[in-house]
């Protein structure tokens, strides 16, 4: 009966993906209608009332994708929950369900709207429906992680980085290496992060996490340089990294280079001075004057 299940639910995922790619060319007012169409056409031998169902999760999903890639997060978890009302086992709904909760905590995850017990909750429900969804288990770590539970965290990214089957390794090894570096493994840390690295040169949040695991190994110049390529790089997101400003511009103080500390926690400000990492650059800055 479970195997049954697990297979149902991989092949609805695949539907989902397969319909969705092809709606997506056309306007979302008529999504629910088409998807319906793309549904009985490419997941036959279900009952009437279970493709009706599955249509309306499907149709509910894209709603929920289309709004998260807009930004719209409260809106695209409304559309998640409707999704799931229609169809349980939407493992694709399950884990959007998560990335929206992760995405209420990436401004501050001392918010009252950040929830990582919810997050961890829709993420083991998209694996409970889908265990073969890779994506999902990289997310439960990283909501593990953000909940300090490291061992749980590494329990789960560790047989992910041994899975040839997950095409983003860098994740994997990279979400591995901020569990260990922050359960203070910094020798498996850096293994970890190098591994990541190798896999996606451009990660340059794992270039970031490696110049703290140096730096908490008192090796100052590799962190300094770790952090180098993690800020100058071609890549638009990883020249806004401004929590590797501020470790920059901290181990550029440590030795003794003041302007380079200096440079580093303006362009720390200049990212945003409004956020916890902003405002400490820009407290820190006072002190330099």
């Amino acid at each position: 009966m479970t195997s049954q299940r697990h297979r149902t639910a991989a092949t609805r995922a695949g539907c989902i993906r397969g319909a969705a790619a092809v709606v997506s060319m056309g306007s979302l007012l008529s999504f629910a209608s088409f998807a319906s169409v793309a549904l009985l056409a490419s997941c036959g031998g279900a009952q009437p009332s279970a493709q009706t169902s599955d249509a309306r999760s499907l149709a509910e999903y894209d709603l929920a994708r289309d709004s998260f890639q807009r930004g719209r997060l409260r809106e695209a978890l409304a559309h998640v929950e409707q999704a799931l009302s229609h169809d349980e086992d939407n493992a694709e709904a399950s884990y959007l369900g998560a990335l929206i909760l992760l995405g209420f905590c990436a401004g501050d995850a001392h918010s009252s709207d950040c929830r990582f017990d919810s997050a961890e909750k829709m993420a083991r429900r998209a694996l409970e429906a889908n265990p073969e969804m890779r994506d999902a288990k990289n997310a439960l770590g990283v909501i593990l992680v953000h909940q300090r539970r490291y061992d749980e965290a590494i329990a789960v990214l560790k047989p992910l980085t041994e899975d040839i089957l997950y095409a983003s390794p860098e994740k994997s090894w990279g979400n591995l290496g901020w569990a260990y570096l922050l359960k203070g493994r910094n020798d498996e840390a850096i293994d970890a992060l190098r591994r990541a690295i190798a896999a996606q040169p451009l990660f340059c949040v794992g270039q970031y996490r490696l110049g703290l695991a140096y730096e908490k190994r008192g090796e100052l110049d590799l962190a300094r340089e770790a952090l180098t390529r993690a800020v100058e790089t071609d890549q638009p997101e990883c020249t806004r990294l401004q929590d590797a400003f501020d470790a920059r511009a901290r181990i550029a103080e440590k030795r003794g280079l003041v302007d380079d500390a200096r440079a580093d926690l303006e362009r720390c400000r200049e990212i945003n001075a409004t956020t916890p990492v902003g405002q400490r650059c820009a407290a820190q800055l006072q002190t330099l004057q």
